[in-house]
């Protein structure tokens, strides 16, 4: 994936002692959009607004707060979170 005519913000966001780490990227006409990367590991992120996850590399496990078990995502698959709700992440 690549963007075009982007600026990125350099100071990254850092959660979970460096496990995670993302920085936001500004696109031409005001989108907004934050490339990360995830280590090994399980994580839980809550949200605030909705958020849609690409899967641009790579392959993890996936549970909503609302779902009942977990979902595989793997290159080229993303997922869905509402607002004022969150996920828990693994990445093997």
């Amino acid at each position: 994936m690549k963007f075009e005519n982007v600026t990125a913000i350099a100071k990254a966001n850092v959660y979970f002692d460096g496990k995670v780490v993302s920085h936001t990227i500004h696109l031409p006409g005001g989108a907004k959009k934050t490339l990360g990367l995830i280590y090994p590991g399980q994580y839980h992120f809550g949200t605030d607004a909705p958020e849609r996850m690409e899967i641009t590399h790579g392959a993890c496990r996936v549970k909503l707060d609302a779902a009942a078990g977990w979902t595989d995502h793997t290159s080229g698959s993303s997922f869905s979170v509402p607002a004022q709700s969150g996920f828990d992440i693994l990445v093997e």
